[in-house]
């Protein structure tokens, strides 16, 4: 008897913060196990027997134990792709199996009810389909209905573009779908498929619809932000940026979950694809861009408020070995400038504005200016309607007045 393995395998939001602003908050493919019938041409009359026989050696085979010399792949249970990706989901194998139309509709011979009864699922279906897809249009708050109006006039203007957009957004019926579709053919790989990550996310977007609303504020708030922008389906699509952070988003509600492991697969992917290193364990609160993305790394202990703007190549890091809060606190409504560095558990104030290339080594007071290495505070307002830096994205205003010699 031959025996055969095929199976490859992938590595298998907000808390509460205790600083002083307030913050919201494998492969899969299929296990198969290829078993060689025994075959008997010496008796041709007892073929019937001895396929009987053979089925029940395959079934003795597989329930048997493992001999020293068999693959270790022997003991694998035959899953189908589907039934992978859910369990390695996190969804329980005891949830009830989906029917199929086809199947539905014959029927039970011995039940003269079954008709009556399929009708009246049906009709249950069809009401709480209908709930369903007004809480999609609720939580959407009109900008899924605008991103399918942009994906259509996107089609208009360049016909080439027809299948991507129908496969990442219109065929799609609420944003958490999209989101999931998108992050999952940005992440997959050889060993980490498509398809699991996608049951996962789509999961995690049912469990926590506060990761949805979260995705829509960061995404009004690039389009707000950022004068290259002027359309929601450049930001889902074409922002690295926007696609970290909700990536990490996911990753920080499974490290909230006890799914470390996962989470930290996923920090390494999201590292690989967008080269921005965010751990699961930061918070990050609604509003957040990310602009240009490229070289940010936000520590595990870090905290990030609302409405903060972040450009490339900014450190919220860490300083010594010791465990415990060593990373930054960033209060709400913050720009952190290209290039910044922001070291040890300090904390920015609300209404901060870093300048580009600064090293923060200390504390910096609400509404202030700080720029330098170390930073160093040129401004302070003093009045209580200050506007936020992180919405006028601003960065050179703190110069006016002041005489400058190269």
């Amino acid at each position: 008897m031959m025996m055969r393995a095929r199976s490859s395998f992938g590595c298998s939001t907000s808390s509460s913060s205790s600083s002083s602003f307030s913050l919201p908050f494998l492969s899969t493919g299929k296990n198969r196990m290829g078993l060689k019938r025994f075959n008997n041409t010496n008796n041709k009359k007892n073929n019937n027997n001895n396929n009987n026989n053979n089925k029940s050696s395959v079934v003795s085979i597989r329930a048997g134990k493992k001999k020293s010399s068999s693959s270790s792949f022997e003991q694998l249970p035959e899953l189908t792709e589907d039934e992978t990706a859910k369990k390695w989901a996190g969804e329980s194998n005891d949830s009830p199996t989906i029917v199929s139309k086809k199947e539905s509709g014959r029927g039970d011979a011995t039940n003269p009810t079954t008709s009556s009864t399929r009708k009246l699922r049906k009709k249950e279906d069809a009401i709480e389909q209908d709930v369903l897809e007004g809480e999609a249009c609720l939580l959407g708050d009109g900008i899924w209905e605008k991103l399918c109006e942009e994906a259509k006039m996107e089609i208009e203007l360049e016909p080439a573009l027809a299948s991507y957009l129908y496969s990442t957004i219109l065929s799609h019926k609420e944003m958490s779908d999209a989101l999931a579709f998108v992050l999952a053919n940005k992440l997959g790989s050889s060993v980490l498929l498509d398809s699991q990550l996608l049951e996962l996310f789509s999961k995690c977007y049912r469990e926590d619809p506060e990761l949805v609303q979260c995705a829509i504020a960061d995404m009004q708030a690039v389009l707000e932000r950022d004068p290259a922008c002027d359309k929601y389906v450049m930001i889902l699509l074409y922002f690295k940026g926007f696609q970290a952070l909700q990536a990490q988003r996911i990753a920080h509600s499974l490290w909230s979950k006890g799914r470390q492991s996962l989470a930290l697969l996923l920090q390494h992917r999201v590292s690989e694809a967008f080269h921005v290193d965010a751990h699961p364990a930061a918070k990050i609160g609604k509003g957040v861009m990310i602009d240009h993305a490229t070289g940010v790394v936000i520590g595990e202990t870090a905290v990030v408020g609302n409405n903060v703007s972040i450009l490339h190549n900014v450190t919220l890091g860490g300083t010594g070995t010791t465990d415990g809060d060593r990373h930054p606190k960033i209060g709400d409504g913050v720009v952190l400038g290209a290039g910044a560095t922001i070291l040890g558990p300090v904390i920015v104030g609300t209404n901060v504005k870093i300048g580009a290339g600064s090293v923060v080594l200390q504390d910096i007071p609400d509404n202030s200016v700080a720029v330098g290495i170390p930073a160093k505070i040129l401004r302070r307002e003093r009045s209580e309607e200050v506007i936020e830096p992180s919405l006028s994205m601003d960065q050179t205003d703190f110069l006016e007045g002041w005489d400058f010699t190269i």
